[in-house]
């Protein structure tokens, strides 16, 4: 098989894999090399199906031994199969970006014959362009659970981020789903790559000369909508990954149904709405302060599709509120619908010396359509909160509380933008 025709069907195949992004990293150029990253990100790649992303996206190969239900690529299916050499996968990793198509590389694979003839040959695909190519570019790989230990060290040292996907959010409907993967097999990787990131920033504080691991960070993957949990245990999954892993990133990718299995369930569409309310929440609690247990609970066990996880969490928490603008605290502001972490600092930032107006309020940042329920300013109300919450709700899914009700998912998430 032709390599152009590998990788139209090694692209295609690795559209499901949503953690690809690509900040967070700084590995300086050499004047004897090629490539450079940044923490500003990389842009200007294009998956087979027209969405714009920022690395080569292939899998190292879709010739799997596993037979997991939700997968395309799985050992039942009839799909063509291909699988790269190392070598290949170099060559199209520099061709590309001497002509300016890419700045760096993700790789995934399939599970070939085992876990760690898999992981042997994505490492030695880092590993031929960090020493042969001279390589500077981004690159993200992907751990293949099961792989030994000495194997993971080995990519963290040759790439920027490295992440091992979780899949389902819980040991059951991992072993339904995907019963030739095991919880230990994923959480065991996800460890140790916690454990080498702390002990690579320890090591780089005593001496600059230590070499980096994973400059950029772990992440990790999980399915919503093909197995039956409730956002709270998703989300509570998260919250300890994030402090148990030392985990850059989750994400979320809604189900999207490629196979007729009976133990997968029947959706008319991908849960794209979900997903969204997901990563808001998520959002909140890593730059909001917020705890998987304010956001929902046993008795709401899932997110509104009607409000944003911030909103839904003022509406159910009116003792809270009225926080009045010129007095609340930095962690107290962040609580309020419409402003967010830059308007947050800028009122903490302006008061100090001046009173802050309503006028203020909007060339900060604030959006009032939103905060003007939950806010005072010098002791003024903006708008009267009724007592009846049926009522408010209905201003907000009227729209004259801002755009928090969204029926439709935006086609393009920019997560930083969620909360203004």
């Amino acid at each position: 098989m032709e390599t152009f025709d590998k990788l139209q069907i090694l692209s295609g195949a690795a559209r499901y894999d949503a953690s690809c992004a690509s900040s967070g990293s700084r590995r300086d150029g050499s004047a004897y090399g090629t490539g450079n990253t940044s923490r500003s990100g990389i842009c200007h790649s294009w998956s087979d199906d027209g969405r714009c992303i920022s690395l080569l996206k292939i899998l190292l190969s879709n010739d799997c031994i596993y037979d997991c239900a939700y997968c395309v690529n799985r050992v039942t299916n009839p799909v063509p199969r291909a699988s790269f050499s190392a070598r290949e996968v170099v060559d199209l990793t520099m061709e590309f970006y001497r002509r300016n198509y890419i700045e760096g590389l993700f790789l995934s694979s399939a599970v070939m014959q085992s876990p760690d003839q898999t992981m042997e040959r994505m490492v030695s695909v880092a590993q031929l362009l960090r020493n042969e190519e001279r390589f500077g570019g981004y690159i993200h790989l992907k751990i293949i659970p099961g792989s030994s230990s000495e194997l993971v060290s080995r990519a963290g040292l040759f790439a920027d981020r490295i992440s091992v996907n979780i899949e389902l959010p819980s040991s059951e409907s991992l072993k339904r789903l995907a019963p030739q993967k095991g919880k230990q097999a994923i959480l065991e990787p996800m460890s140790l790559i916690g454990k080498e990131i702390r002990n690579s920033i320890v090591e780089r504080k005593v001496s600059r000369r230590a070499p980096r691991f994973a400059p950029a960070g772990q992440s990790t993957q999980m399915i919503v909508g093909a197995s039956p949990e409730s956002d709270f245990q998703i989300l509570k999954l998260s919250q300890g990954l994030y402090r148990k892993m030392n985990l850059k990133r989750v994400y979320y990718s809604a189900f999207v149904p490629v196979n007729e299995d009976n133990r997968l369930p029947v959706l008319a569409s991908p849960p794209l709405l979900r997903e969204h309310r997901l990563y808001q929440a998520d959002w909140l609690m890593r730059f909001y302060g917020f705890s998987a247990e304010e956001i929902l609970s046993d008795d709401v066990p899932n997110l509104e599709e009607s409000f944003d996880p911030k909103t839904a969490w003022a509406l159910r928490h009116p003792e809270f509120f009225p926080v009045e603008i010129n007095r609340a605290d930095y962690a107290a502001l962040l609580r309020v619908p419409g402003i967010g972490l830059t308007s947050a600092r800028r009122i903490v930032a302006a008061r100090r010396f001046s009173i802050i107006t309503p006028e203020s309020l909007k060339k900060i940042g604030v959006v009032m359509k939103r905060a003007k329920y939950f806010i005072t300013c010098s002791g003024r109300t903006f708008e009267k909160i009724d007592r009846q919450q049926a009522l408010l709700k209905s201003r907000f899914l009227l729209g004259d509380g801002g755009d928090t009700a969204v029926k439709k998912p935006p086609k393009q998430l920019i997560l930083s933008g969620l909360f203004s």
